[in-house]
């Protein structure tokens, strides 16, 4: 059972890359499996605390078992997760172009799959660290600010054209076709879903159908991640960080 839930805005220079951060605590005294829908989002999770399962039904080597830390799709099908006992950490939601960039490699290689973030380069796994170690939740996400700044600083930018694609595809929530989305762009429809899929992790026809289908969970008012993955509450103020950790 989620037992606390903070949310933090990013330093106004992060915003076109990070939304919000989300500080959660959790205890389940059984097991508690938890059923996350399909998404165009990628989902970072630096836990510490009961280690959690995250499985594809579709194949079992797509998940991470025993971590409490992660990194998650974009997926194009359902996921579970599976935990009991006592967790806390922070979520954040990135949009596929944001984490391409503070990743530093192309979503292709991560899509459909969730992976502990020891697997994925040591600042994550020192960024937990720092995270755990800290004692309220106002200085985790000022910790998480000058984590993803120094990162900024470090990873090239993604393709503007590819940027610029995703954008427009958004935008429409989805509703562009990928003719008009590539005449938009200037390239050929095959041009521009290899690339599209490479560094993103989905065609943009496939990403299209979750924009649009996260738009209708939206509209009815649902939840598309839940928690240890703790689906956001509505935006609140920086100043809700002060409630403490």
């Amino acid at each position: 059972m989620l037992t606390e839930a903070v949310i933090g805005l990013p330093d106004p220079r992060l915003r076109p890359h990070v939304d919000r951060y989300l500080g959660y605590r959790e205890h389940s005294a059984g097991p508690l499996v938890r059923r996350e829908a399909a998404g165009a989002f990628v989902v970072l999770i630096l836990g510490w605390g009961a280690p959690l399962d995250v499985t594809d039904p579709r194949a079992a080597d797509r998940g991470a078992h025993g971590t409490s830390a992660f990194l998650a799709g974009p997926f194009d099908g359902w996921c579970a997760t599976r935990t009991a006992g006592e967790g806390a950490g922070v979520q954040v939601l990135l949009s596929a172009p944001a984490a391409r960039r503070l990743l530093g490699l192309p979503l292709g290689e991560l899509a459909n799959r969730a992976v502990p973030v020891d697997r994925l380069g040591g600042w994550l796994v020192r960024l937990r660290d720092d995270l755990a170690d800290l004692p309220d939740w106002a200085g985790r996400f000022a910790r998480l600010d000058a984590a993803f700044a120094a990162r900024l600083a470090v990873t090239g930018s993604v393709d503007p054209r590819l940027v610029g694609a995703w954008r427009l595809l958004d935008a429409s929530g989805g509703a562009l076709g990928v003719g008009a989305l590539a005449e938009e762009v200037g390239w050929s429809r095959r041009h521009l879903a290899v690339r599209f899929r490479r560094e993103f992790g989905l065609p943009p026809k496939t990403v299209a159908r979750l924009l649009r289908f996260q738009r209708a969970y939206a509209v009815a008012g649902r939840t598309l991640v839940t928690a240890p993955t703790v689906a956001p509450p509505p935006r609140g103020r920086r100043g809700d960080a002060d409630r403490g950790g």
